[in-house]
């Protein structure tokens, strides 16, 4: 009886690019993606960044339904101390909720913004954001009978925040390995000159990036991170031989497999920091601005946004495109500590400041990037691991399913709310429990709509989102399609 090897050597070597990262990886054409590129103008350009909150974000908390009967029913619900929301500020404190009117009415509804959403509305209505109502991760449509009775198929281990993170950014749960943003890589990047740079993280490893063939890119602050201490005149413990050494070290290989392949690993990396840092504009005068000051609305205290900064590191590298030879690259930030299950009102508060600050920023820097105005090129959507309950537990809310979306971008048919606004309140046909909200969108139907602004055909679609066939509408109709 014979004994299959559990790895081969081509799987083997595949786990190691997979390891250093996309500056290793190989890019191998497919006929999909050799007609997109084929396709693709000289200067024809686009960029996709999700912008993940991670832990959960309470869109209760940020879209909210303020007609009479939905208003009331949030004040019930959410009140836990008299006339003090522990969401809002309440009737007569400083900074009301922010009233936005979507181009299309939805009878009898009217909607506003979290107090701290103020650029974000002022985005809204500019045309330039949108808000896709109750997304959610799905298998197929479900109504709440058929979710109670088990006889439809739903995803695994909802409300379980590695799961439902895996879900959202791949199509199943805690274990998966290939996202949908790196398969429109695949796709659709057969027109990037250097494939290292199709998928790109300025957070931290993201499933969300890795494609089959492309892997993602990961760079910080200042860009591709580089290995310290090889670069000539340098000083590695004090002395110029040390420097000397470690370049061997790192740069000689023997006969076996293993060392060949972190040599080759290693040098792709090298080569690849040198490019990024070359092609890049500089952070600052004569380059991209740096983000203005954020103020915490609960302290009034001035300081840093790390949102912004790594968006401010994405139009950097957006700018760089045409040294890179990039023609569709997929990006992707973060914002954590959404997982609100305590001191709800000032937590959130800061971090839907924190999300518009950081919006605006990168809104205002693409009008001006280079002197050209590239806001119809990039769009950017939020993501998240789902919504939060309608009910409170005192002093935050729970995991919930589905939430509101905003998408932001020159290209994004805004100033309008797409899909169905849900019922305030408890017991209703999408309550499945605390006022956990049934999608009625799915993450499919979502990605889909912005995979086919992005250039990618209906015959690509099923590809990327393995249930997309399963509903009936493909494009939600956000995005222009020019």
């Amino acid at each position: 009886m014979s004994i299959t090897p559990p790895f081969s050597r081509r799987r083997f070597l595949g786990s190691m690019l997979g390891l250093a990262g996309s500056a290793a990886a190989p890019f191998a054409l497919n006929l999909a993606a050799m007609g997109q590129a084929a396709a693709q103008s000289a200067d024809d350009y686009k960029a996709l960044v999700c912008l993940f909150l991670a832990g959960g974000n309470d869109s209760f908390n940020t879209v909210l339904a303020t007609d009479s009967a939905s208003w009331t029913e949030y004040l019930r619900l959410r009140n836990t101390g008299g006339n003090d929301s522990i969401h809002l500020p309440g009737v007569g404190e400083t900074g009301g909720v922010l009233p936005v009117v979507p181009a299309t009415a939805q009878a009898g509804r009217s909607f506003a913004l979290h107090p701290a959403l103020g650029p974000m509305k002022d985005l809204f209505d500019g045309g330039r954001a949108a808000i896709v109502a109750n997304v959610g991760t799905l298998i197929q449509p479900a109504t709440l009978a058929q979710y109670k009775a088990g006889s439809v198929a739903l995803p695994p281990k909802l409300f379980s925040h590695n799961d439902q993170q895996s879900t959202w950014q791949s199509g199943l749960p805690e274990g998966a390995t290939v996202g949908w943003g790196g398969r429109l890589g695949d796709l659709l990047g057969g027109g990037n000159a250097n494939a290292t740079f199709t998928a790109i993280s300025a957070a931290s490893n993201a499933l969300f990036l890795s494609g089959r063939q492309v892997r993602q890119f990961q760079v910080g602050q200042a860009g591709a991170v580089p290995i310290r201490n090889i670069s000539g005149g340098g000083y590695l413990f004090g002395t110029t031989q040390g420097v000397t050494a470690l370049r061997d070290i790192i740069g000689t290989a023997g006969s076996d497999m293993m060392e060949q392949e972190h040599v080759a690993v290693v040098q792709r990396a090298i080569a690849s920091q040198s490019v990024l840092s070359s092609a890049m504009l500089p952070a600052g005068a004569g380059g991209v601005p740096n983000p203005p000051p954020y103020v915490n609305p609960n302290t009034g205290v001035a300081g840093v946004n790390p949102l912004a900064v790594q968006l401010q590191t994405v139009a950097r590298i957006i700018a760089g495109r045409g040294p890179l030879g990039a023609k569709r690259q997929v990006f992707y930030v973060t914002l954590g500590s959404f997982d609100t299950h305590d001191r709800q009102k000032v937590l959130h508060g800061d971090l839907m400041a924190r999300l518009a600050h950081a919006l605006a920023y990168f809104d205002s820097t693409l009008a001006s990037l280079q002197g050209a105005d590239v806001r119809r090129q990039v769009t950017t959507f939020t993501a998240s691991d789902f919504g939060r309950t309608f009910s409170s537990n005192g002093d935050g809310t729970d995991h919930g399913w589905g939430a509101h979306h905003f998408v932001v971008g020159g290209a994004v048919k805004g100033r309008d709310i797409y899909g169905a606004f849900p019922a305030s309140g408890l017991g209703h046909e999408l309550d499945v429990g605390s006022g956990a909200l049934l999608p009625t969108t799915s993450v499919d139907q979502y990605g889909a709509t912005l995979a086919r602004w992005f250039g990618m055909a209906d015959s690509q679609l099923a590809d990327v989102f393995p249930n997309i066939g399963n509903f009936g509408r493909r494009d939600l109709g956000f995005m222009t399609t020019t």
